[in-house]
């Protein structure tokens, strides 16, 4: 069976993609962001995102690293480190993610939902994130408070097998 497309269908196609760079395999970017299932709403993946930045926060000042020296010891931009910190809006590249989850030692899938590039069917985890990003403040030092929050997340994120909502 062979499978035929018109130009036209490709020039809409990619018209759709816009300006966004597709990858392939386990970690392709959706260049279609509106046709995600109804689960996927912007106010949840806007939670999850605060929760992300907020997580990096803590993880780096845990570590004792400058965002300097997590860019470094990550092999990633120091500027999009304070972008993924600072504005809840950012959508980071999977390789970014996935280069702060090898550095962090956590779940690549989790923290890949947690920054919105794949969607989280587990209500709990979504549930944990916001817990999360509401008991942390940007604050110099990790009070015990954020320090167990982080804990509490790290295990959360460390999780092999996500609950499903069913």
């Amino acid at each position: 069976m062979k499978l035929e497309r018109s130009k036209e269908w490709w020039m809409a196609r990619a018209r759709r993609e816009g300006d966004a760079v597709i990858g392939a395999g386990l970690l392709a970017f959706d260049p279609m962001p509106e046709e995600r299932p109804a689960g996927a709403s912007a106010a949840v993946v806007e939670e999850t995102r605060i929760a992300f930045g907020r997580f990096v926060n803590l993880m780096r000042r845990r570590c004792g690293f400058s965002m300097e020296r997590l860019a470094q010891v990550a092999d990633l931009d120091a500027s999009e480190l304070l972008v993924i910190e600072d504005d809840l809006h950012y959508v980071p590249e999977p390789r970014t993610v996935f280069k702060l989850a090898e550095t962090f030692e956590v779940s690549q899938q989790r923290l890949m939902q947690l920054a919105g590039l794949a969607a989280a069917n587990d209500a709990g985890f979504r549930q944990e994130a916001v817990r999360f990003a509401a008991r942390s403040e940007a604050v110099h030092k990790l009070t015990p408070e954020e320090s167990s929050a982080l804990e509490a997340f790290v295990a959360v994120l460390s999780e092999q097998q996500p609950k499903r909502v069913k």
